[in-house]
């Protein structure tokens, strides 16, 4: 990998993990497509595009976090802590699912058609807010965030979106679509840091070479990173979530048609 690689995989990264159009797929396309197999982009490195996005979030919601963790050492502050018991129940599925079914999930972005298939898929999941027109107006609660955590699960998959799917769970269970976005983002941090701490060691043995490139791909991901949390929340406020289903259908089509005759 050398450093337009990174650079290139670190833009799709910023911009992709948190649109709703599925960071993971649109890294394993785009890897598969400029040539680079995993040895040239290994896990770590998408892992580390993530940290660098999960530092985007920590940056953006920094106040709000503060109120989180302030509200860990005041009991008076119920509303504090009832989000935070909401973000653990929900962040539960994806822990057992992943730690359970890790290294077949893995495998999965070694098959573009099929990643092309699930971005058709999180972009039929976009809509679905928009079909149910569910009346917006509760926050969120025990059910709507088991909901959202389950659907988080499904962005194991490369090619289901994170923000994409929970956020459309959130939507559809009646939270208002500013609430949604914030439970979405808030809820990729325990689930970044998490799958961070796992391959903690993996981490550490970076090839010194390539600390450089890292470093590049990560810093760029990181800016659009925050660039791609204003948009998803602009969209969420004009009514144009929609927009990024059919984007997501169409890369998919796109993908299907590509890698299924090459």
């Amino acid at each position: 990998m050398n450093y337009s690689d990174a650079i290139i995989l670190g833009i799709i990264q910023g911009l992709t993990e948190f649109l709703p159009v599925s960071s993971s797929g649109h890294l394993a396309l785009a890897q598969d497509l400029i040539g680079l197999d995993a040895k040239q982009s290994p896990i770590i490195f998408d892992l580390l595009l993530h940290v660098a996005t999960l530092l985007a979030v920590l940056i953006y919601f920094r106040k709000r976090l503060l109120h989180l963790i302030a509200a860990l050492f005041n009991s008076k502050r119920q509303e504090d802590r009832r989000l935070i018991m909401l973000l653990c129940v929900a962040t539960c599925p994806i822990v057992v699912i992943g730690l359970s079914l890790k290294d077949s999930l893995e495998q999965v972005r070694e098959h573009p058609v099929l990643v092309s298939l699930l971005l058709c898929i999180t972009g039929l999941i976009l809509f679905i807010p928009g079909w149910v027109k569910t009346k917006s107006s509760r926050n969120p609660n025990l059910r709507s965030a088991i909901v959202m955590g389950l659907a988080q699960s499904l962005a194991l998959l490369p090619g289901i979106s994170r923000s994409g799917s929970t956020i459309a769970a959130g939507m559809t269970m009646g939270i208002r679509p500013a609430l949604a976005a914030e439970f979405s983002f808030l809820l990729a941090v325990p689930a970044i840091s998490g799958a961070t701490l796992l391959k903690i060691n993996e981490i550490s043995s970076v090839p010194l070479d390539q600390v450089g490139i890292y470093l590049a791909g990560m810093s760029v991901a990181f800016l659009t990173g925050l660039f791609a949390i204003y948009a998803v929340i602009s969209s969420l406020r004009h009514g144009k979530f929609g927009y990024f289903g059919t984007y997501c259908i169409t890369i998919g089509i796109g993908g299907l048609i590509y890698f299924s005759t090459r």
